[in-house]
C-alpha cells in the first residue's frame, strides 16, 4: 500500500527551484545573470543590464538557441522565483531576483 502525501508549502516552493535548476542551461544563464555586463554586451543594451537586467535577445544570443527555448526557459525560471522579468518597449528583460535567491537559501537551510 502506498501513501500518497502532498508537500508542505515550503518544499513545494523548493522543489519548484530543484527543477528549474536542474537543467544546466538554465543554471548557466542564472550564473551569467549574477555579473550581467561581464556576460552580456552593454554597448548594445537599451536598458542599465544592473538595474532592468539584461534583454532576451542577448541571452538568446550568447546561447544560440531558438527565441521560443530561450523564453521558455526563462520564464521557468521566473516561476521558480529566480528572476525578474521587466518590459522595455517590447522587449523583456531579466534580473537576478537576489532577495528572493536568499530567502529561498534560507528556507532550503530550514527544510532540510
Amino acid at each position: 500500500m502506498t501513501t500518497h502525501i502532498e508537500p508542505a508549502p515550503d518544499v513545494e516552493q523548493l522543489l519548484e527551484v530543484f527543477k528549474a535548476l536542474a537543467n544546466p542551461v538554465r543554471l548557466q544563464v542564472l550564473g551569467w545573470l549574477r555579473e550581467p555586463e561581464r556576460h552580456f554586451p552593454v554597448d548594445r543594451a537599451i536598458a542599465d543590464p544592473a538595474e532592468v537586467g539584461v534583454c532576451v535577445s542577448h541571452i538568446q544570443e550568447k546561447l544560440g538557441l531558438a527565441q521560443s527555448t530561450v523564453s521558455a526557459y526563462m520564464a521557468v525560471l521566473h516561476r521558480a522565483g529566480l528572476v525578474r522579468a521587466t518590459r522595455v518597449g517590447k522587449w523583456t528583460h531579466y534580473k537576478r531576483d537576489e532577495a528572493r535567491i536568499a530567502e529561498l537559501v534560507e528556507l532550503f537551510g530550514r527544510t532540510l
